[in-house]
């Protein structure tokens, strides 16, 4: 017996739970979504079987992962809602999605699974997220900033894309902010005149 109450007990599992996932995203940035669950249990010092009790599978160490990054990004969305400009506020959030997805190899092919696969239990949050930043899109087409033709599906389709192109081609890391504006400038609008 530990002498812990019951809510004690409650409590350090959840320290332990969130140690796990605050290590384990800094492993997985570094290793991919394929790193060693025996060193995210080292690092994050708990035992092999305390990861697996929070985390019985790699996908669903990975699903919480994401969880979390999607919450994050939907969070981040409904902030930048608030904010002065639509066109700057859709960039900011598209610059934090592209550089989320990125962090993890492997993990923009995760992305776009999760959004087709209404039984994921990640699907909520995917949604979740993309609602808000669908909301950021159409803010900026309101303002005349961003081409009508654009949907929410064709942001993410591009966004994933740059994401997934660094990801298996780490030599085109440091291009990842031109190609960024490449594509910003594809969805811009021509203001008239014709001339950006």
């Amino acid at each position: 017996m530990t002498g812990e109450s019951p809510k004690e007990q409650r409590a350090d599992a959840r320290r332990n739970r969130e140690r796990i996932l605050a290590v384990a995203r800094g492993v997985v940035q570094e290793q991919g979504t394929e790193a060693s669950l025996r060193d995210i249990a080292r690092r994050a010092e708990v035992g092999l079987g305390t990861l697996y009790r929070h985390f019985p599978t790699r996908e669903a160490l990975l699903e919480a992962l994401l969880r979390q990054g999607f919450d994050r990004l939907a969070g981040r969305a409904e902030a930048l809602g608030e904010s002065g400009s639509p066109y700057e506020a859709l960039v900011e959030f598209l610059r934090d999605l592209i550089g989320g997805a990125g962090a993890y190899r492997g993990l923009a092919g995760s992305m776009m699974a999760t959004i087709s696969d209404e039984q994921s239990p990640l699907h909520a949050s995917c949604m979740a997220m993309r609602s808000a930043a669908g909301r950021l899109l159409e803010r900026a087409q309101a303002e005349g900033r961003i081409r009508e033709d654009i949907d929410g599906t064709d942001l993410f389709a591009l966004a994933n894309a740059l994401s997934w192109i660094t990801d298996q081609a780490p030599s085109l890391g440091s291009r990842r902010d031109h190609l960024f504006e490449l594509v910003m400038d594809g969805l811009t609008r021509d203001p008239p005149g014709g001339r950006r």
